[in-house]
C-alpha cells in the first residue's frame, strides 16, 4: 500500500521480505543489531512474530523521487505482551467504554526493551522536516486499518522530544545500565565502590567458585550448534518454570541468529563439575552490550548475577564497549553499579478523549518516575568523591 505526500511516498509492507535486504540493509547501517535485516527477518521466518503471535509486521519504507530514503519497523498488535511498556490499564479503560483498543500500531523491536533508532533515514533526509508528513500518514493508516493508536517504544531522547512536539505524548520509564568509565579490569571497577558494597560483590563471586562452578564466555566463531542447542534448552526450561510456556522466541529463531549474527553474539556458559547448568545470551556491537536471554537448569545462589551482570561487565571492559544494558527492570542491579536512566516512549490515540486522559495520566506518572530515579541514585554503591 502506497500513500504520497508532496515530497515523500510511504509504502507499508506486511513482511520484511517484501521490502528486501537490498533496501533495508543500507538504511539500517550503523543501527543496533536488533534493527538489522537478519534479526527482524529471523523473527518473522521463525514464527516468533506473524501468524497467531499477535505481532503482524506492517513495516514502512519512505521514498523520495522513487528512491528509498527511510525505514520504520512497525507491527499491528492484538495484545500488549512482549513490549515492556505497559498499557494494560489503557486497554481495560477502552473495554469498559465498549471501544476497541486492539489492534494498535507500535514502532518497536519485538521482545527487545533496548533504546535505539526506530526511524532509520538516509543521511540526506532531515528527520525534523520529514516528521510532520510521517505523523500525518501514520494517522491516516490508523483510520484506514481500524487501529486505535500509535506507540513508539524505547526511542532515543532527542527523537522522543521531536515526537512530543507533534502531539505524541512522551512517557518516561526507568532502566538500569552500566557505564564503562575507562576501567582496566573488574577490580578497577570495584575500586570505585564503598568498602561494604565492594565486599558484597566479591562475596557473591566467591560463592560461585566455592560451588565448583566455572564460567566461560564464547562469541563469534566459537558459537557452535551444540552450544546453541544447550542455550535454547536452558531458555525453554526457564520459561516453562516461570510462565508455563516455552518462551516467545522459537528454536528456529535462535538457530538463525546464531548463523547470521554470530559476530554480534556473546554467550556465557556456567559449568558445574564440568557439566553445563546455565547460560546467558548477549547481543553487542562497538557501542553497547545488551543482555537479552537467560536460562538455568539448576538453581544456584548468585549464578544469575554472575552470568548476567558481572560477566557482561568484564566483557565490556575487555572489548572497550561504552555501556551495558542488562535488560529491563530489577532494582537489585543498583547495588551492583547499574545506574538508573530514563527510557522514553511516545503515544498518540485516535479518540481525543482517551488521548487527553492518557496525557494526564502520563504527566502524573512522569513526576513519580522522576522522584523514583532521584531516590534510586542515592542507593548506588559508589564512593562519594569530593567536589
Amino acid at each position: 500500500m502506497s500513500i504520497s505526500s508532496s515530497k515523500y511516498t510511504f509504502k507499508f509492507s506486511t513482511s520484511i521480505e517484501q521490502i528486501g535486504q537490498s533496501i533495508w540493509a543500507p538504511l539500517a547501517e550503523g543501527s543496533s543489531p536488533f534493527c538489522q535485516y537478519p534479526f527482524l527477518h529471523a523473527l518473522e521466518t521463525s514464527g516468533s512474530v506473524g501468524g497467531k503471535s499477535g505481532w503482524q509486521p506492517f513495516h514502512l519504507v519512505i521514498y523520495q523521487n522513487s528512491q528509498p530514503v527511510g525505514i520504520l519497523p512497525l507491527y499491528k498488535k492484538t495484545h500488549s505482551y512482549g513490549e515492556y511498556v505497559f498499557d494494560f490499564a489503557w486497554a481495560n479503560t477502552y473495554r469498559q467504554y465498549g471501544v476497541n483498543y486492539y489492534p494498535k500500531l507500535i514502532a518497536a523491536i519485538p521482545f527487545t526493551p533496548v533504546t535505539g533508532a526506530r526511524l532509520m533515514l538516509d543521511d540526506k533526509v532531515d528527520r525534523q522536516q520529514l516528521l510532520p508528513d510521517l505523523c500525518d500518514e501514520i494517522t491516516e493508516q490508523l483510520k484506514l486499518e481500524g487501529m486505535s493508536s500509535i506507540h513508539w517504544l524505547f526511542v532515543d531522547q532527542d527523537f522522543s522530544q521531536l515526537l512530543q512536539a507533534h502531539g505524541q505524548v512522551q512517557r518516561k520509564a526507568i532502566q538500569f545500565e552500566w557505564f564503562n568509565r575507562q576501567y582496566v579490569s573488574f577490580e578497577d571497577y570495584l575500586a570505585c565502590f564503598n568498602s561494604r558494597k565492594r565486599k558484597n560483590v566479591k562475596k557473591e563471586r566467591l560463592k560461585i567458585t566455592t560451588e565448583g562452578i566455572k564460567v566461560v564466555r564464547l562469541h563469534g566463531d566459537s558459537l557452535t550448534e551444540e552450544i546453541m542447542d544447550f542455550f535454547y534448552h536452558c531458555y525453554k526450561q526457564t520459561y516453562l518454570k516461570r510462565s508455563g510456556h516455552s518462551g516467545y522466541l522459537t528454536e528456529n529463531f535462535f538457530q538463525q541468529i546464531f548463523k547470521d549474527l554470530h559476530k554480534n553474539l556473546m554467550l556465557v556458559i556456567a559449568l558445574k563439575n564440568e557439566q553445563p547448568v546455565a547460560s546467558a545470551l548477549f547481543v553487542f556491537d562497538k557501542k553497547q552490550l545488551c543482555g537479552r536471554y537467560w536460562g538455568a537448569l539448576e538453581e544456584v545462589q548468585n549464578l544469575h548475577f554472575e552470568c548476567c551482570y558481572y560477566q557482561g561487565i568484564e566483557f565490556c571492559i575487555e572489548q572497550d564497549i561504552a555501556h551495558f544494558n542488562p535488560g529491563t527492570q530489577g532494582e537489585h542491579k543498583i547495588l551492583r553499579g547499574f545506574e538508573p536512566i530514563y527510557c522514553y516512549s511516545n503515544h498518540s490515540l485516535r479518540e481525543q478523549a482517551f488521548h487527553e486522559a492518557v496525557e494526564r495520566f502520563v504527566e502524573q506518572d512522569n513526576t513519580h518516575i522522576e522522584q523514583y530515579k532521584n531516590n534510586a541514585e542515592k542507593l548506588l554503591p559508589f564512593r562519594q568523591t569530593e567536589g
